[in-house]
């Protein structure tokens, strides 16, 4: 590469030039970049020699060449325009041209360097060739290639190239990510398939279809089920269905107007179910008249009963203001023992158990957690179980009455209030993306000795975040190598997830309903050994035979 320099130390480049021949008589014509705007004009004779006279004005410079010769080039660029190569985009002035044609320069085809000055001599022909630019006559071996600092590719393949390769790379991107979608729903499949599998062990024996289902309980001796709503139609009353699960059909038992909804059922032996109202009532069905005949009168609205499981008489009420009353049914007047909660918050579950050292306890649950009592009413209050104070909002408790010794709690976040008065979830956990309930957890507990628990294992779940869900422990003791299982209505399915225990890992994923589950229970017969998992949602009832 050739360099000139003026005299401020400016640099220009030298695009092109023709040198001179073996007798020296010729210069290197040099090739100037031109300016913005410029108009170049020669004139040539047959007579050799010639000046050239340069006119500069506003920008432009006008190079005319003497002697009154019959042939002129003229080439113009505007300031404005830009140049085309071999039909092609337009260029950008910013790039190096050629002085001659004002068109950019290219690394090959019709337009490459030197190119126009072995064009200008072929126009020549047999006349003497001058350069366009110095106007010094040159022959083809007087061209001297000097070398442009960057080319420009006329076809812009270079572009096309590049524009190419990331229209694919996003085609391939969408690809694979259309090809991760479909391996996580193959997965999920095979998971469904695998689960669906373990069903073995839960078969569906019956479905029913409900409207407006609430609660439910279930008589596996005589294999009747109980639901609670409301009858069709506005302001209706609240009705309980009673269901065979031998045979078709169902039966309304209408209840008194004062009951109101249902909050929670439970089959006692003898053929009789109590249930807790918002009416404040606690009422005593009998299964053969299908008809109430006993209530007591409550201090609050009602949320749990239970049976007794070593006193058939005797019956529990958990109640909305956090108390726990005990009943004889030989006894209408009044409770045998009212006792005060841990917190006003209702209490939600209760489950009569038996200890290792044979006394009556009664397992309850809040939203502060599970508490133990007892129920001969030597202590008023009870104990909130060890481990339970940090884990969030307890909203359900599973059991295998008579037995304590695996208990397993389920909570949900706590919301709780910012400095401007707007709730939002504890920094300890977080709600899901979606609208399919929160991100809550179960917890594992054992039970240590005859009055202590300690928390286990712990496992997630997605939990309703406004309802006090059900959940039920499946006792599998037909096998040796069978363990309980757990199971909860798991918001993201609208269906039954179950886990081991006490492992808590993942064991099967039931048939889904189309609401989320609202009630789960589990029975078990004492003459004939059947046992029932019943599972409800708004509009469905399902139950599975356990093996």
């Amino acid at each position: 590469m050739e360099e000139a320099g003026d005299e401020d130390g400016e640099q220009g480049l030298r695009l092109g030039g023709v040198g001179g021949g073996a007798d020296g008589e010729e210069e290197v014509a040099r090739g100037v970049v031109a300016p913005q705007v410029l108009e170049l004009s020669s004139s040539s004779s047959d007579e050799e020699g010639g000046s050239w006279e340069e006119e500069e004005s506003q920008g432009s410079v006008e190079v005319t060449r003497g002697g009154g010769g019959d042939r002129e080039a003229r080439v113009s660029e505007s300031r404005d325009s830009a140049a085309e190569v071999n039909g092609g985009e337009a260029e950008s002035q910013s790039l190096p041209g050629c002085p001659i044609c004002m068109n950019a320069w290219t690394a090959d085809g019709a337009h490459r360097v030197r190119s126009c000055l072995e064009r200008w001599l072929l126009q020549c022909r047999k006349k003497p060739a001058t350069c366009p630019q110095c106007g010094r006559r040159f022959k083809l071996n007087n061209i001297i290639n000097l070398y442009a600092p960057e080319i420009s590719v006329s076809n812009n393949d270079l572009e096309k190239q590049v524009l190419s390769l990331r229209e694919k790379n996003e085609s391939l991107e969408k690809q694979n990510q259309e090809l991760v979608q479909e391996i996580n729903e193959h997965k999920r499949q095979i998971i469904l398939q695998q689960n669906f599998i373990n069903e073995s062990s839960l078969k569906r024996k019956n479905e029913f279809f409900l409207d407006g289902a609430r609660v439910m309980g279930i008589d596996a001796s005589s294999q009747i089920i109980l639901t609670s709503g409301r009858a069709p139609g506005i302001g209706a009353e609240h009705v309980l269905t009673k269901l065979s699960m031998s045979r078709q059909g169902l039966q309304k038992i209408h209840l008194p107007s004062d009951t109101k909804a249902i909050r929670d059922i439970c089959i006692l032996p003898g053929g009789h179910v109590v249930f807790a109202s918002l009416g404040k009532k606690l009422s005593l069905l009998s299964m053969t008249t299908d008809s109430v005949v006993l209530h007591y009168d409550l201090p609050a609205p009602g949320w749990s009963c239970s049976g007794d499981q070593s006193s058939p008489n005797h019956i529990y009420a958990g109640l909305q203001n956090g108390m726990l009353l005990t009943f004889d049914i030989r006894q209408t007047v009044a409770p045998l023992h009212s006792m005060m909660g841990l917190s006003a918050h209702p209490v939600h579950t209760i489950h009569s158990v038996v200890d290792g050292g044979g006394s009556r306890k009664v397992i309850s649950a809040s939203s502060i957690g599970p508490c133990i009592w007892d129920v001969d009413g030597s202590r008023n209050r009870p104990d909130l179980l060890n481990g339970m104070e940090n884990h969030g909002v307890c909203i359900s408790l599973a059991c295998n009455p008579p037995s304590s010794d695996l208990l397993v709690a389920s909570f949900r976040p706590k919301v709780e209030l910012s400095d401007d008065g707007t709730s939002q979830a504890g920094k300890s956990q977080s709600p899901t993306p979606s609208a399919s309930g929160k991100l809550g957890c179960h917890a594992l507990i054992r039970r240590t000795s005859n009055s202590s628990f300690a928390r286990d294992q712990i496992c997630r779940g997605n939990v309703s975040g406004l309802r006090m869900s059900k959940s039920a422990i499946i006792p599998c003791t037909g096998r040796s190598n069978q363990q309980h299982l757990f199971a909860y209505g798991d918001e993201s399915l609208c269906g039954v997830r179950t886990w081991r225990l006490p492992s808590l890992q993942t064991f099967a994923d039931l048939r889904p309903h189309r609401q989320p589950i609202l009630d789960l229970r589990f029975a078990e017969s004492s003459s004939t050994g059947e046992r029932y998992l019943g599972c409800l949602s708004e509009d469905r009832l399902q139950v599975f035979r356990v093996r």
